[in-house]
């Protein structure tokens, strides 16, 4: 065992011997031009024998892992019973003697900082910055080894323990070494960020900087002198008033102590320093290859650095082999999934989409930047986002007017290139059925032809097949019905708003349309519970399901021995049969289906047998229909009373004839796309297992984190990078805490954006208005839909709605979203049941508090919190 280790031996290779603060030290120390205060690590070897001889250790660590994260009680009384153990433990003979020796060739009596440095830190996913403990100005061999096991203890504070929970850290699994590193006295000290911590600019570096030590900014004694760099020049600067700073105290320890009223207003570093400072930090971050949070000194003019961590909240910029500037669009924020997907529904994704996408963090974006760059694409983009998500079309306006895109000259004023205006089509029913007659074909064709294939024979058929998929999805007809519907919609909307002062009128035209496969997916679950009702036994049992969080779809086999368990089990099996591809973020092919756990629909078949009586599914759409209806009337009544109300009323009747028989198409093509991905993820999974049995995976799932191109080598060769499935693993676990821009450049700067009107009372949150009407109630914030309780009346809250949510819609009086667009599938299913929305309402799951009440407005586009 190695229990001491100097920074001139420590590289990046020794991670689990020195923790992440340990293998930075190493590290900095190699990088020519940066001074490091010498020093040495004392290892996790030493951690673990000195952890190992504590009493009671592994019973106090196994009762640990089980407490719940919630839990704050439990969490604090068992951390401070392993805490007062790890401090009390005996340090052996040969321990104490290799640190001594370490002190002694750096200088016994000097001071030192004594830092804890956990495996589990300073990684490029999870920094734990501040959760375990740090020591200045230690002197002598007894106090540096006191204090290096208050390093080991802490790993086990409160806050520690708590950070471990809620990133999936093992307690076991991480270990403590402990930095002890040379004192330097420092003039001034701070931080540097070479990324803009607020924007994520990475061109722009952040200096904070205050007299003496660097705790006084990092305890928040004193607000630093701040400085912002681009391109070696600084080109903001705001210094504060610092009227203390902290110094060493003469024995041991530091102190606070008033800085003279001369020197509280002058800045701590000049222009020159500054920029210095920022080239130290450029070098250090191109060691690192990622942006770096810096802790660093100022005695006399030299800077020493004393800690460098990459900074872990920045969303990661697509990577490009050019240099010229591109803006990122976020897919996700347009498809209603913002979470972070595998490498294999990235892949399907991109290769089913006909246009270049980007990955980064997980998720995929598309380079406007092109577009932007000619005056008709710019018109005709912001006013496609004009019409459907404001947020991004004022963010690209920003963009465009600081001048980041480079403008070139319209090739000719001809028409728009073919494919991005599909030509106009007449009203015809016919074309719709006939259109999901094709697709639906195809797919049965696809089941019957993938039977039997595996081995490189599924995969090169799945791979041809998905020619196949982008012919019915982006069949000319089928853009041609989805354009014409929405262009109608807009129609119905400006001009009924100019001739009547009707606000949203398409809003209610397009309640019950027919052949909206997601709005009758919400309605045959009400159909569902209809048939489980009556039999009190199976209601029961399906409660339990619920109550006990069952897996798997072995529940609906045992049904079968209650009365009526039966028809109960064939009812949910039809709804699968029908929509179980379906699921939260089911763009991704890795993700959960229905079909594939069951008990996800539960509580919401639940819901409706509590809160609906029979036959509710019929008449909510008779309902829908005889208020579109209705409404018609009156607006062409009123249209008629008009100058030219005759021409007006006979123009809208075509426009809503129109809407009413093409609106619903607008969500059949994803259903055929994801129906198309169940068939293709099923047979995935049986090569899978296949390849598990022969032993080329070890899990099944291992093929989620590999593209389907890398597949299909795996599958012809047998044999995999395990390597590379792990990186990919911890790597998209550190893309799951990541909240994903709207828009963002490629110097990795987030957009803000916002709602640029004062129509909103004050207090009230901005959002998108998408369905007209107002509602007030309580207001239900809801992150998973199998945790779903909601009633009658009840307000949902929530980051995104795709079209699995759309079974809760049949409960809610309204929909509040953080993420949506005019026509994004949350928003045309909100429109169909009636229900007042506003989407695009920034932190609402944050802002407002599960329980209040709330008003939402649906048809001005915002939310008061009334309790």
């Amino acid at each position: 065992m190695r229990y001491v280790l100097g920074f001139e031996d420590i590289d990046s290779t020794n991670a689990a011997d020195v923790g992440g603060k340990g293998v930075h030290l190493g590290e900095l120390s190699r990088i020519d031009g940066i001074r490091v205060p010498d020093g040495f690590c004392v290892t996790t070897d030493a951690f673990q024998r000195v952890v190992a001889e504590v009493p009671s250790i592994d019973a106090q660590l196994d009762l640990l892992s089980r407490v719940k994260p919630d839990d704050r009680a439990a969490i604090r009384t068992l951390s401070a019973d392993i805490r007062r153990a790890v401090e009390g433990a005996a340090m052996p003979d040969d321990l104490v003697a290799a640190i001594g020796e370490s002190l002694a060739r750096l200088g016994e009596h000097a001071s030192y900082a004594v830092r804890s440095s956990a495996t589990a830190e300073d990684l490029p996913t999870a920094s734990f910055a501040g959760q375990q403990d740090s020591y200045l100005n230690v002197v002598g061999l007894a106090a540096i080894l006191r204090h290096v096991q208050r390093c080991w203890a802490s790993l086990f504070t409160e806050r520690a323990v708590t950070y471990r929970h809620h990133n999936g850290f093992d307690h076991r699994k991480v270990r403590m070494a402990v930095v002890v590193q040379r004192m330097v006295f420092p003039d001034a000290a701070g931080v540097l960020f070479t990324a803009d911590p607020v924007t994520s600019n990475r061109k722009i570096a952040t200096v904070e900087a205050g007299w003496g030590l660097g705790e006084a900014l990092v305890s928040g004694l004193v607000t630093g002198d701040v400085y912002t760099v681009r391109d070696d020049q600084v080109v903001t600067r705001a210094v504060a008033t610092k009227p203390r700073s902290v110094q060493a105290s003469p024995g041991g320890g530091t102190q606070d102590v008033p800085i003279e009223p001369q020197r509280q207003t002058r800045p701590a570093l000049t222009d020159a320093q500054v920029v210095r400072l920022v080239r130290l930090g450029r070098r250090i971050e191109a060691h690192f290859g990622r942006p770096q949070d810096i802790e660093w000194c100022l005695v006399g003019d030299d800077f020493h650095i004393v800690q460098s961590r990459p900074i872990t909240t920045l969303f990661p910029v697509p990577a490009t082999d050019d240099q010229e500037n591109h803006v990122y669009v976020s897919v996700g924020h347009q498809q209603m999934m913002t979470d972070a997907m595998k490498p294999l529904g990235l892949s399907l994704w991109q290769l089913t989409t006909p246009r270049p996408m980007h990955e980064a963090g997980g998720r995929l974006f598309v380079d406007v930047a092109p577009v932007l760059a000619t005056s008709a694409g710019r018109a005709r983009l912001l006013g496609t986002f004009g019409n459907s998500d404001p947020l991004v079309r004022d963010a690209l306006q920003t963009v465009l007017d600081r001048g980041f895109v480079r403008a070139l000259p319209d090739e000719g004023s001809g028409p728009a290139p073919a494919g991005d205006t599909p030509a106009p089509i007449e009203t015809d029913p016919a074309v719709v059925t006939e259109l999901i007659r094709h697709s639906e074909a195809s797919v049965a064709t696809l089941r019957r032809e993938i039977q039997g294939l595996s081995g490189p024979a599924l995969l090169d058929f799945i791979l041809a097949d998905i020619a196949e998929l982008k012919r019915i999805l982006f069949d000319p007809r089928s853009s041609q019905v989805i354009m014409a519907g929405m262009e109608a919609t807009w129609w119905l909307n400006d001009h009924l708003d100019a001739w009547l002062g009707e606000k949203n009128a398409a809003d209610v035209l397009t309640q019950s349309v027919p052949h909206n496969v997601t709005s009758e997916m919400g309605l045959a679950l009400l159909d569902v519970a209809d048939t489980i009702r009556p039999y009190g036994d199976v209601v029961a049992f399906l409660q339990r399901v619920a109550d006990e969080g069952r897996e798997g779809d072995g529940f609906l086999d045992e049904l079968a021995g209650l009365a009526g368990g039966g028809e109960a089990r064939d009812a949910i099996r039809g709804y699968l049969d029908q929509y179980g591809m379906r699921c939260a973020g089911e763009i991704d092919i890795t993700r959960t289906r229905w079909s594939e756990q069951p008990a996800t629909l539960v509580p919401t078949i639940l819901g409706n047998i509590r809160n609906f009586e029979p036959g509710a599914g019929k008449r909510r759409f008779e309902q829908g229909r005889q208020e579109s209806q209705r409404k018609e009337q009156e607006l062409l009544t009123r249209l008629r009373a008009l100058p030219d109300g005759e021409q007006k009323a006979a123009e809208t009747k075509r426009m809503i004839d129109r809407v009413r028989a093409f609106a619903g198409y607008r969500e059949y093509p994803k259903y055929g796309m994801i129906s198309r991905y169940f068939v293709y993820k099923q047979a995935l999974l049986r090569e899978a297992d296949r390849l598990v049995q022969s032993g080329v995976l070890r899990e099944r799932e291992d093929i989620f984190f590999l593209r389907l191109e890398e597949l299909q080598e795996v599958v012809r060769t047998n044999e995999v990078d395990a390597e590379l499935i792990r990186e990919r693993r911890e790597a998209f676990r550190s893309y799951e805490a990541l909240t994903p821009p709207r828009v963002l450049t490629s110097d990795g700067e987030v957009i803000t954006s916002r709602y640029r009107r004062d129509d909103a009372p004050p207090g009230a949150l901005a959002g998108l208005p998408v369905s007209a009407g107002t509602v007030e109630g309580r207001a239900r914030v809801v992150m998973d839909m199998a945790q779903a309780d909601l009633e009658a009346g009840d307000i949902l809250v929530t980051a995104y709605t795709d079209p699995s949510w759309t079974p809760l819609f049949v409960a809610a009086a309204g929909l509040v979203t953080e993420v949506g667009g005019l026509m994004t599938h949350g928003a045309v299913i909100a429109r169909e049941y009636g229900l007042p929305a506003v989407v695009g309402v920034e932190q609402a799951t944050r802002l407002i508090r599960d329980g209040q009440r709330i008003r939402v407005n649906g048809t001005d586009g915002y939310v008061e919190i009334l309790t």
